[in-house]
């Protein structure tokens, strides 16, 4: 039987603070590699690979970590949607088609299973951790906790409204509440809230590395940063109206986060400071995977160094 559960505790304040950096031209940046294929949030990262979603073609793709080779497309019988992850021996793509979470094979690159829910937001996150998968499956404030091991929810959990994106960090599951200025902690042995926190307006996307939950506000394009020890938002940055419907990910040391138009903007966590802004065609997706930084252009992907990403100067 699917279990529900209701839970309310604590606010946090966030503190705002603005950020500038010097503009610096996309095109002056150079990749590893080039890829023929556009890469859309939420790829996930296997032990081996990179996977993307092609919405328009139906389909999930795989790209080799070591020689950045694609290979043959897995459709999954729908419109993939939301986000990939990797977990439990399978890469999860939500179907915005058939209305399910498809399961993947990654040895063979074939369907495995489905998983009998719906992604709420086309635009939203599912996430893996403590033996589950979470999705959020209704913006008025549902997250199903589905079992691996059959496929099937297990649990539902109640959240406040404007739900969108799920992330596993640390030993809690994390949810954004667009429609207000909210993050939710929910504690994953017992699928209750642990905390709500104060964050900047309308968060949609999350991304999280070393103990920092943070998330990017569509309302007014900042960036709040949340530690996870004290499950307060030490500061809210703002970063641009002009990116605030973009991608966020965390990781090699910096905060990135993609609009088109700007295609990348580097946050220094050390600081918590814009330390670079790039202008000019591409942007609109961004992931942190296999040591490497992997970026939108167009129909294309670019993976870049990160390290070579921070040196460069206005």
């Amino acid at each position: 039987m699917i279990r529900q559960v209701v839970f309310g505790v604590v606010l946090g304040i966030a503190q705002a603070a603005v950020s500038h950096a010097g503009q610096i031209p996309f095109s002056q940046l150079t990749a590893e590699a080039t890829l023929p294929i556009q890469l859309a949030p939420g790829a996930a990262a296997s032990d081996d690979a990179v996977w993307l979603r092609d919405s328009r073609a139906g389909t999930v793709v795989r790209v080799g970590a070591k020689d950045n080779k694609v290979s043959p497309s897995v459709s999954i019988g729908g419109k993939p949607c939301g986000s990939l992850v990797s977990a439990f021996t399978s890469v999860w793509a939500p179907s915005c088609g058939d209305r399910t979470v498809v399961r993947i094979n990654p040895a063979d690159l074939k369907v495995t299973g489905k998983a009998d829910v719906e992604v709420a937001d086309a635009d939203g996150r599912i996430a893996s951790g403590l033996g589950s998968i979470w999705v959020v499956t209704d913006r008025k404030g549902i997250v199903t906790r589905i079992d691996p091991d059959t496929n099937q929810p297990v649990a539902v959990i109640h959240v406040l409204g404007g739900a969108a994106a799920v992330l596993f960090h640390g030993d809690a599951l994390w949810v954004t509440s667009g429609s207000g200025k909210t993050l939710t902690r929910i504690n994953p042995n017992n699928n209750e809230i642990v905390e709500l926190i104060d964050v900047g307006p309308e968060p949609v996307r999350l991304a999280a590395a070393d103990g920092v939950v943070w998330t990017l506000n569509r309302g007014d394009g900042s960036v709040t940063r949340v530690d996870t020890a004290t499950n307060k938002a030490v500061v809210t940055i703002s970063i641009g109206k002009d990116v605030a419907a973009g991608d966020i990910a965390a990781g090699e040391g910096a905060v990135w986060v993609s609009a088109p138009g700007v295609p990348l903007v580097r946050i220094d966590p050390r600081t918590n400071k814009v330390a670079q802004r790039f202008t000019g065609d591409g942007g609109g997706a961004v992931f942190v995977a296999h040591g490497s930084l992997w970026l939108a252009s167009g129909s294309q992907t670019l993976r870049v160094d990160p390290k070579l990403v921070a040196a460069m100067r206005p």
